[in-house]
């Protein structure tokens, strides 16, 4: 019997740890909440869980060793460190973060090793990735050439719970989704380079009409242009990849940021109420707090952003229950208490590419590529099956040798994303593909 080590318990684990079970793979869980692993086995005997976590180097090269492969659900900063173990010990590595440029750097000693270092093998990035290299794939096996490309994803509560000024609800690692929110962004656009700084990121949006959940908001996720080399569409004019949410988010955060509410550096904050947290963010004295923070921010009292400072009780003279804090932990800490979502609510992931290919006779073809996902936190939310779930038919297929390669990869050739799409697709996670369209149904135009 196969057996996987998967470092981490956190909130996308339990659908891999489910999938791989029910195929009688053996898993082994190892975190330091090990309570929670083993909620997730739910007694099946082919699971155990460790207490371990990465201040314990010596247990992980044991359990590395003790595996055929290794699944690391850790933060993306632990990625690296595992790798090297696991190349030391010829085992294979899972993981769903981004390639990060250390792990670049250990390529050759995976490929001279004979091992697998997959990374980007979840939702976005992962899915995305596939589905993208499934469309482009065939437009070059027919001669064409993809002129532009839009990828848009979101992970979001479902529209009949959207019920803050924010429309958003935690289903996922809350601190990461507001860490995420304080980087900037480059994409490519008619051929034009743009930049967006991280203090502009959310000025930088437009609308996309979606079926099913009504209007959404897109702004920019990180860096687009070093795409066009991993999906090999050099002569493209657009390359863009983008973020969904609910109208509020976007006007929300982006005052947060202009009030200084989610920068680093602590300081004393002991004694300190809402209104004076943001009095001082804001510059500004406590009386007429909240028109004086909308005149700062040169927006109406009724706005979205003054709204959802409002629901955060930061207008209130609660008190913050802090000594020493930075402003991030503050304003996060404020949104995960009131934002999380609940176990009878619906949460959704949103997928939607856009591609406008030209052909060798000149014609032009929209081509549309989309995914609609609901989950529940009762049983799996849509974030971690999605998240969960290509990883776990990666690992199935590294185990089978279906999957062959050795090195560092991304899940962007035919032989991983073929066969991961086809087994998402029998469990009911697929992208709905539609071509011929005319260029009015790009849907885009107007960004």
């Amino acid at each position: 019997m196969k057996k996987v080590l998967i470092l981490g318990a956190g909130m996308v684990a339990k659908p891999i740890i489910e999938y791989l079970l029910e195929r009688r793979i053996g898993v082994t869980v190892a975190s330091p909440m090990p309570e929670r692993a083993q909620q997730m086995i739910a007694g099946n005997p082919l699971g155990d869980a460790v207490d371990w976590s990465m201040d314990d180097p010596a247990s992980l090269k044991k359990m590395i060793t003790a595996t055929d492969l290794t699944v690391s659900l850790l933060p993306y900063k632990f990625h690296t460190e595992v790798a090297r173990i696991c190349i030391s010990r010829h085992r294979s590595l899972v993981t769903t973060s981004y390639v990060q440029p250390e792990m670049l750097k250990i390529a050759a000693d995976a490929e001279n090793a004979g091992v697998l270092i997959l990374n980007e093998t979840g939702l976005d990035p992962g899915i995305d990735h596939m589905s993208a290299m499934r469309i482009i794939d065939h437009i070059h096996g027919r001669g064409g050439k993809v002129e532009e490309f839009w990828s848009l994803c979101g992970a979001l509560p479902a529209p009949e719970v959207t019920d803050n000024p924010m429309g958003y609800k935690f289903t996922w690692s809350p601190k990461g989704v507001v860490l995420a929110s304080r980087n900037g962004a480059q994409y490519l656009r008619k051929g034009r380079t743009v930049t967006v700084d991280p203090v502009s990121l959310f000025r930088d949006r437009f609308s996309y009409d979606f079926p099913g959940t009504g209007r959404l908001e897109v702004y920019p996720n990180r860096d687009s242009l070093s795409y066009i080399d991993i999906y090999g569409i050099p002569g493209v004019s657009t390359m863009y990849r983008g973020t969904f949410r609910f109208p509020g988010w976007c006007e929300a955060l982006d005052a947060m940021k202009q009030l200084g509410m989610l920068d680093d550096g602590t300081s004393d904050r002991t004694g300190m109420t809402c209104s004076e947290f943001l009095a001082e963010r804001a510059g500004t004295g406590k009386a007429g707090l909240k028109s004086s923070v909308a005149f700062k921010l040169g927006i109406s009292v009724d706005s979205a952003a003054v709204r959802a400072l409002d629901f955060l009780g930061f207008f209130s003279d609660e008190k913050l229950n802090y000594t020493e804090a930075s402003p991030f932990d503050i304003t996060s800490d404020r949104m995960i208490s009131k934002m999380m979502i609940s176990d009878n609510e619906r949460d959704m992931v949103v997928m939607q590419h856009i591609f406008l290919a030209k052909w060798p006779d000149g014609r032009k073809e929209v081509i549309k590529s989309s995914m609609l996902d609901f989950g529940t936190p009762a049983t799996n939310t849509a974030i971690a099956r999605t998240v969960a779930l290509p990883a776990a038919a990666a690992v199935k297929l590294i185990l089978e040798k279906k999957i062959d390669l050795k090195g560092v990869y991304r899940p962007v050739m035919p032989v991983i994303y073929n066969q991961v799409l086809d087994e998402l697709a029998r469990l009911g996670i697929e992208m709905k593909e539609e071509y011929g369209l005319p260029e009015s149904a790009m849907g885009v135009a107007d960004k």
